[in-house]
């Protein structure tokens, strides 16, 4: 038997249903098929995590731009392989 993988969306529909306490964590498995203690988990981790939204925004933004700067940096290295090798090639 295969383990299921959840999507990070489902996981977080169950965590915040299982915050807003309208019903309990067992009935919330039981709709969901996936056992009490793994909500649980989920929640804790939600919670661990939940600083991280308000600095993602600036992690992102400049993680993104360092991202950009490495790819086109890449680019560079791989044209000036070629151009030494073509100069090389016609002497």
């Amino acid at each position: 038997m295969t383990r299921r993988k959840f999507t990070p969306k489902f996981k977080t529909k169950v965590v915040l249903e299982a915050f807003k306490e309208r019903h309990s964590l067992a009935e919330l498995a039981q709709k969901y098929e996936i056992h009490p203690t793994q909500i649980s988990a989920w929640k804790r981790d939600f919670l661990d995590g939940a600083e991280q939204v308000f600095e993602s925004g600036k992690k992102d933004a400049r993680s993104e731009a360092e991202r950009e700067k490495d790819k086109l940096l890449m680019a560079i290295g791989q044209l000036k392989v070629e151009n030494d090798f073509l100069k090389d090639a016609l002497r």
